[in-house]
């Protein structure tokens, strides 16, 4: 995958991720009740843990998201080893807050978790785009085809690889 379609990948997640973000934050501040299927999302909201510092958790989400998109603005290693310190933080912050709403608020936010799963994609894209960006295949990468081979290894007769008699 070329670094031009990792980023546009980047992008597209990172938007995904701002919409999930926007929505907790507008409901953080307009106190609208979240839509929730697993009924915790509230719990979770209103728990001493959804602020940091006096910044709500769905604001750091945004920052970060929008930090991921930023990194897509730009080409090469450098905007690449940014997206994966990006992405090393928030995954390290999504399973620190992942692990707080199951062993100390008892809940779980289907938002949240979307997000998490969100980050989770967009770690994985950013680590192959600097793999990318230095010279080096993703180890999941599809190979590129090249000429057919016969058992032996040997282009079959009559392809553009092998000789013909």
């Amino acid at each position: 995958m070329t670094e031009g379609r990792l980023r546009s990948a980047i992008a597209l997640f990172a938007v995904a991720g701002l919409g999930i973000a926007s929505y907790l934050t507008y409901a953080r501040y307009s106190g609208a009740q979240l839509l929730c299927a697993t009924g915790g999302c509230e719990t979770v909201q209103h728990s001493r843990y959804a602020v940091v510092a006096g910044i709500p958790v769905a604001v750091l989400g945004l920052v970060a998201y929008l930090a991921f998109l930023g990194t897509t603005a730009f080409r090469g290693q450098t905007a690449a080893a940014a997206g994966v310190c990006v992405a090393v933080a928030a995954v390290l912050f999504s399973t620190y807050l992942l692990l707080v709403q199951l062993l100390l608020v008892h809940a779980l936010c289907q938002w949240c978790v979307a997000g998490d799963v969100v980050v989770t994609i967009l770690a994985a894209l950013t680590a192959a785009r600097f793999l990318v960006s230095s010279g080096v295949e993703p180890p999941l990468a599809i190979p590129r085809a090249g000429p057919a081979r016969s058992r032996n290894g040997r282009a079959p007769r009559g392809s553009a690889g092998g000789a013909s008699a």
